[in-house]
């Protein structure tokens, strides 16, 4: 198939599918800052950034099951495509049920840690507990989506998170708006309507996929299996976990500023992700195809197909960048108009669409190199930009110069920048063209 088509059929839908996934977040984030108010979007922010430590966990085992499944369908190996999808499962389950019990007993020292205040402690808690006791149904969410995008079925993936996001806005109408269960409410609807997109992904897993063949007992574990999948997982997660690790230190430097100042934050960082993880679905594709073409024994097809969807999404990010720009007053007010939470916001939004461009190509070129099984290699390259780049610059320019809050955003921005510049130079340089798995 050529390459334009190819990337066409998978990032559409996976394009799609990113952007739906961002509403669970930007929607949460409307009718908590619309019916709750400031404290509620200040312990959403704080929440969020303690909570993406398991969303690393998730992209790991994203990333290793795109890779692993695309790889072994590259190879018709499509029994042991199915095998490696059950114990994923298993593997997602487990994982899962052991953090959300940590997180639920330890929920309000997470918003204490986190530096909330008593108000948001005390409205926060039990947004906090629903929210890690969904720990399972994230993983669960993020590895069976990998599985189907590895597998080619992007369409399937993408129904299974639109139908849960309509629920998500259903419910968050209702226990938000209606019933006025308060920022819980926008945990235990999203909670919902996540259950309800594993449900679906489940139904088309078994029986529904005839190159993806799973049964029961496919489920039991099996060490070989596994030791693959951490393997894969471990580099993944820990690109994302430093990654969010990172946003941990930088809503901690913010909160310093007051509620005001978080919330303004949370709301444009809301705002970006809408466009951000569209931008994911075709690094996914990059991802699948990179898979598939090694798998098949074409590595020159490869690389340009994950060169050519990088220009993509590039001019697509550049696009956004300009209309966010212009509209970030706008876009901000729509969630809050007091005064301190609006300029925050749109300062967070106008000063991060500077990187735009380099963010494009840069996640592309990374989703690439994991898509390949060389997930060492953007995990160090996201060590270097995130820990000794981004958290002391943040701290300096925050604390040492006239910046303040912004000195964050401009950090950011220039981290993510370098971040790019080293994906495209690793990935040119071809070593992950002999990467087995």
């Amino acid at each position: 198939m050529p390459i334009r088509r190819s990337i066409g059929l998978l990032a559409i839908p996976m394009v799609v599918e990113m952007g739906f996934e961002a509403l669970f977040a930007i929607v949460d984030a409307f009718f908590v800052a619309r019916y709750v108010g400031v404290t509620g979007v200040a312990v959403v922010g704080l929440t969020e950034s303690v909570l993406t430590l398991i969303y690393s966990l998730a992209w790991g085992l994203s990333t290793a099951a795109t890779a692993l499944i695309a790889r072994r369908i590259g190879e018709k190996k499509f029994q042991m495509a199915g095998l490696t999808v059950g114990q994923l499962i298993s593997l997602s389950t487990g994982i899962g049920l052991l953090l959300a019990g940590l997180g639920m007993f330890f929920a309000q020292d997470v918003l204490r840690v986190m530096g909330g205040s008593d108000l948001v402690v005390e409205q926060g808690i039990w947004y906090t507990r629903l929210s890690f006791a969904s720990a399972p149904v994230i993983l669960l969410l993020f590895t069976l989506g990998g599985a189907l995008r590895g597998a080619g079925f992007a369409t399937h993936a993408m129904k299974a998170v639109i139908i849960a996001n309509i629920i998500n806005m259903v419910l968050d109408g209702l226990f938000v708006g209606v019933l006025d269960y308060g920022v819980a409410g926008a945990a235990a609807a999203t909670g919902i309507g996540r259950t309800v997109g594993v449900g679906i992904q489940l139904f088309y897993l078994f029986g529904r996929t005839q190159s993806l063949p799973i049964f029961r007992q496919h489920l039991f574990p099996i060490v070989s299996i596994l030791k693959k999948i951490i393997q894969l997982t471990l580099g993944g997660a820990g690109q994302f976990l430093i990654q969010s690790a990172s946003w941990v230190f930088l809503i901690r430097i913010l909160s310093s500023y007051g509620d005001e100042i978080v919330a303004g934050y949370t709301i444009g960082i809301r705002i970006i992700v809408f466009t951000i993880l569209p931008s994911w679905g075709l690094a996914n594709a990059a991802a699948t195809l990179v898979g598939q073409n090694l798998g098949a024994g074409q590595p020159e097809k490869a690389m340009k197909s994950a060169i050519q969807t990088a220009w993509y999404n590039m001019g697509f990010l550049s696009l956004v960048a300009v209309f966010f720009y212009v509209m970030a007053p706008t876009l901000v007010g729509l969630f809050d108009e007091s005064p301190k939470v609006l300029a925050t916001g749109v300062q967070c939004l106008q000063i991060l669409c500077l990187g735009y461009v380099f963010f494009g190509f840069g996640m592309v070129m990374s989703q690439a190199l994991n898509g390949a099984g060389d997930t060492l290699t953007p995990t160090w390259i996201n060590f270097f930009c995130f820990w000794v780049i981004e958290i002391p610059l943040a701290f300096g320019l925050a604390t040492y110069t006239s910046l303040e809050e912004n000195g964050v955003f401009y950090a950011i921005v220039i981290s993510e920048s370098l971040l790019a510049v080293l994906a495209l130079y690793f990935f040119r340089k071809g070593k992950w063209k002999t990467q087995k798995i």
